[in-house]
């Protein structure tokens, strides 16, 4: 690959890291290209953020290829993760602690798969009050870290499959399909509720973004080792 043909444009798989966000996976890879190819200045950006505590599919594009992100991002998106029943947290994830603890003695395994039918078609969804959607011209977790409260607005979104792959005691293992805009910890947070009880995020893994799939990607690391060195 050389400079030009970043330049161009392409379209780069990458796995992301756990705890890193999208926007430093991108900084990091537009700092690489650039050292790389001695390039002043290059356009990359990515189709659709990933939470720091999620992993798999970034599609990153560079250069004249950046003039597709919305159609990508407008993509059916698949997910891998695990759903921890009993306890709820504010940002329905482990980003931050656990707030309030709930029966689960009620729950078998045939209500949670029997529950899963409440979320497939179009639904109605609240994001997130720890996401980066902005209200006011704030993002909304600037509010929730001030302690301030906001009011959310329901979108519609769609899942098309949300399966239930193992299920190990209190902890959900899961797959689901589906739209732009979905937010998977406000649907571990729903999926609690439809079992009389909490739920929060432990784990989620992106693993498709329309035909392009994580077993197609590679590390941050190995997409550095691959470039041309000084």
């Amino acid at each position: 690959m050389t400079a030009e043909d970043y330049l161009i444009g392409q379209v780069l798989l990458i796995d992301k890291p756990l705890h890193w966000t999208s926007f430093q996976v991108v900084n990091k890879l537009r700092w690489e290209i650039r050292r790389a190819f001695n390039i002043k200045k290059i356009k990359v950006g990515h189709a659709g953020t990933l939470d720091p505590l999620a992993t798999g599919l970034l599609v990153i594009c560079t250069g004249k290829m950046t003039k597709n992100i919305d159609s990508f991002q407008a993509q059916i998106k698949e997910y891998t993760g695990t759903i921890v029943l009993g306890s709820t947290t504010p940002s329905y994830d482990l980003e931050t602690e656990v707030d309030q603890n709930y029966p689960t003695a009620h729950i078998t395994e045939s209500l949670i798969h029997d529950a899963t039918q409440q979320f497939i078609g179009e639904i109605s969804q609240f994001p997130p009050v720890f996401s980066a959607l902005k209200k006011d011209g704030k993002r909304l977790y600037e509010f929730a870290r001030a302690g301030e409260a906001v009011d959310i607005p329901s979108r519609q979104v769609h899942i098309s499959e949300f399966e239930i792959t193992h299920i190990d005691n209190l902890e959900v293992h899961f797959r689901a399909v589906c739209s732009k805009g979905t937010y998977i910890r406000s649907l571990a947070n729903d999926f609690g509720k439809a079992l009389n009880s909490g739920a929060h995020l432990s784990a989620l893994r992106r693993t498709k973004i329309g035909d392009f799939e994580v077993s197609q990607a590679v590390s941050v690391e190995d997409f550095i080792k691959a470039l041309p060195s000084e």
